[in-house]
């Protein structure tokens, strides 16, 4: 195994730390030279760049929200000229203003490295086929994963999302050993191979890299049987880079192994911005070390995880991540998240690994009710017993009552990127 790691993966951890405080300080004073928010941000602190003189001075420094990045558009973050950015990104905007991301060429390249190791660490080699089925466009996830695929020397199907009986017709033919896709649509793609007739196990398919999303061990479980490949986890976001910020490695799957050569990251109170020890869980924190175009500065990215040691690699894993702050529903002053219910329901027999949650007001209270698809052939004993037991389970495991209804096969709305579990009506 060693000789296939790179040069940073070698590091002894006083090694690595002397290289995250290099470039770190380095990172400072380049943002706070060249960025009129951070340079304001700092000086209302009373820091300059120089104060940092640990790793664990970071922790004075003020944090970067995504509301700065929106206040700040289109490119009032970039800390180079626009003649020197090569590519720009940005995100759907759904929720407002769309949150702008430039790259420089060394920042492609950079980009690429990562995303090349962490194919490597999740079995990929020089001369596989990868299937990207990440959306291209202004959405980080399919080039990023394509130019990383081609620098470790794979050959890459750029498939894209969507047309799903195409790729399955694709995947039959070109036989690609890895498919790069979120795992909500990898669970479309079953569905469509069983349509037509084909057994998933039977595919050239050895490994997943699932990213873009949460999802939970239930879902690897089903998937790892279901298509007989290693399902391992990405991560990564487009402020802080896009895909390959932190890699699962196949032949631990125990966590994502943070690149942190590039990435230094912080676990804080998602509440008090206190930064929390290694091990406990809260809001994962990331600062770029290496960017040129856009370094981003404590990024709050409202996943929430915990920091462990490292196993397969020297650089420190975040558990998978469970959930996202903001993501978070409170029902009647319980405190809930998708992934919760999407354990519940894959477990339950006769019930699709496709659900929604859906958010209604009645008269002053908040209701949840799970809306969940049935299998085909299960009747309806088999439903009403289904509906039943997630209710219980709900109950019993986050404890308070939701409604629960069994829907048709097939009749919730498919993903082919992030698949949105929540619907608010209220």
């Amino acid at each position: 195994m060693s000789a296939l790691l790179d040069a940073s993966e070698r590091l002894g951890r006083d090694e690595l730390e002397a290289l995250q405080l290099e470039r770190l300080r380095t990172t400072l004073r380049h943002a706070y030279d060249n960025v009129g928010f951070y340079r304001d941000a700092f000086d209302r602190a009373g820091l300059r760049p120089e104060d940092c003189r640990t790793l664990a001075d970071l922790a004075r420094f003020p944090f970067t929200a995504k509301a700065d990045l929106r206040d700040h558009y289109p490119f009032g973050m970039f800390a180079v000229p626009e003649n020197q950015v090569r590519r720009i990104h940005a995100s759907s905007g759904t929720t407002g203003r769309p949150t702008v991301v430039g790259y420089t060429e060394r920042d492609l390249d950079t980009w690429a490295d990562v995303v090349a190791r962490s194919i490597r660490a999740a079995g990929g080699r020089p001369g596989h086929k990868v299937h990207v089925a990440y959306g291209y466009g202004l959405f980080t996830g399919g080039l990023g994963a394509h130019y990383g695929a081609e620098r470790l020397g794979c050959t890459v199907i750029p498939a894209s999302g969507g047309m799903t009986a195409r790729q399955v017709q694709l995947i039959q033919d070109f036989r690609p050993e890895i498919i790069m896709i979120t795992p909500s649509y990898m669970l479309t793609l079953l569905d469509e191979f069983e349509r037509q007739g084909v057994d998933p196990r039977t595919t050239s398919l050895k490994i997943g890299i699932f990213g873009a999303e949460p999802w939970t061990e239930a879902m690897r479980r089903e998937i790892e049987d279901r298509f007989a490949i290693d399902a391992v986890d990405i991560y990564g976001l487009s402020e802080v880079m896009g895909p390959g910020v932190a890699q699962e490695c196949v032949e631990t799957k125990d966590g994502l192994h943070i690149w942190e050569d590039h990435f230094f990251p912080e676990v804080v109170d998602p509440f008090t911005g206190e930064v929390l020890p290694d091990g406990e869980e809260g809001e994962l924190v990331f600062t770029s070390l290496t960017k040129e175009a856009m370094p981003v500065i404590r990024y709050r990215t409202r996943d929430l995880t915990r920091l462990l040691p490292g196993t397969a690699r020297v650089f420190r894993r975040m558990e998978k991540v469970t959930g996202r702050s903001d993501d978070m529903v409170i029902l009647r002053g319980v405190n809930l998240f998708p992934t919760q219910i999407e354990e519940i329901v894959l477990r339950t027999p006769s019930v699709a690994p496709h659900f929604q949650l859906r958010l209604t007001r009645e008269g002053r209270l908040d209701a949840l009710t799970v809306r969940a698809e049935a299998r085909p052939g299960a009747g309806p004993e088999q439903r009403t017993a289904a509906a039943a037991a997630i209710a219980a389970a709900v109950k019993d495991g986050i404890g308070v009552s939701v409604g629960v209804e069994i829907v048709e096969p097939e009749s919730l709305e498919r993903s082919v990127g992030k698949l949105k579990r929540i619907v608010d009506e209220r």
